[in-house]
């Protein structure tokens, strides 16, 4: 038996004029999550169990990137992502370009327990949330007042943006003739703050989870696969660790962040922040992003290499943090 570990995620890269108010919006519905998660630990439910029941929280809520509230496309529609993983056995489910599915890591987890495969997407994905019977919407239900507005900016500046909680005001010099310092894949960047969501949890047996669930990125193009629903990338579980990570998926993704961790803990003895941090350090080049992870033992950690990531987590001894900065 050890103790357990629960972390939470609402992306990486905030705006350091981020409202205050939203600030604490933010922050509320991680703690009301981090205290779902805790209650259901505290039950005896299990670590892939914990992590799904969690993201699907933070999915509802239009507060974050994922589920309702997702980015649009540059069509104006919502195409979601989401992936799961058992650390035990290396079990794994993901689905993409979902339009319809209220809850994408639960039909992540459908594939993961109830299909032969690892990843559906698209038309195939939507064909089998029909298969399975999983609560649908309309396209609209996932888009907000927020979302339109912030897809307005981004299209005036010519520019893929990373998340609308940016505010839509103030941003007049962001457009396609001011050269960003921030780059993707090395094409300059108008404005940068990524938010995703994602849960970690290890139980009282030991046994590790991860799941994450984005909308991607505000005025993406069509069919943009970003990290999250990426196994290796943007999430992993094993015997080891869970991980989850968030902010710039093309960075994520050729570093494979979250196996990295695990990677380093395995192969060179590392404990988990220390191999939280290595990662951050050495592995992003000139990406910006951050994640949260807990191991086998019990432990709780996280790192981030951007302004401030939304997170909190919570361990079975008593201990409870919610923040969004250093």
């Amino acid at each position: 038996m050890v103790g357990w570990a629960i972390a939470v995620h609402g992306g990486a890269g905030v705006d350091p004029n981020l409202p205050t108010e939203r600030q604490e919006q933010a922050k509320q519905l991680l703690t009301r999550c981090l205290n779902l998660g805790i209650s259901a630990l505290r039950s005896s439910a299990s670590a892939i169990d914990v992590v799904e029941l969690v993201v699907r929280e933070l999915e509802t809520d239009p507060i974050f990137n994922s589920g309702r509230g997702s980015a649009l496309t540059e069509k104006g529609t919502v195409e979601m992502e989401a992936s799961i993983m058992d650390g035990v056995g290396r079990r794994c489910g993901a689905v993409s370009g979902l339009s319809t599915v209220k809850n994408p890591v639960s039909l992540a987890r459908l594939v993961m327990d109830k299909s032969p495969h690892s990843y559906l997407a698209f038309s195939g994905a939507e064909d089998f949330a029909k298969q399975m019977g999983v609560e649908r919407e309309e396209n609209d239900y996932f888009v907000t007042e927020d979302n339109v507005g912030m897809l307005k900016v981004a299209k005036e500046a010519n520019s893929i943006v990373f998340d609308y909680r940016i505010p839509t005001t103030g941003y007049e010099s962001c457009g396609a003739g001011v050269e960003s310092p921030i780059r993707m894949n090395g094409l300059p960047i108008s404005v940068y703050a990524p938010e995703t969501v994602g849960c970690v949890v290890v139980d009282s047996q030991g046994r590790c989870a991860a799941a994450t669930s984005t909308g991607g990125l505000m005025n993406k193009r069509i069919g943009r696969i970003g990290d999250s629903p990426l196994i290796g990338a943007g999430t992993y579980a094993c015997d080891v660790c869970g991980v989850s990570c968030t902010g710039e998926g093309e960075a994520i993704i050729r570093g494979t962040l979250a196996r990295e961790v695990a990677a380093v803990m395995e192969y060179k003895g590392l404990a988990l922040q220390e191999a939280v941090d290595f990662v951050i350090k050495e592995r992003l080049d000139e990406g910006q992003a951050g994640l949260i992870a807990v191991s086998k033992t019990g432990e709780v950690a996280y790192g981030f290499n951007c302004v401030g990531m939304f997170r909190g987590c919570a361990t079975e001894d008593g201990f409870m943090e919610v923040g969004i900065w250093e």
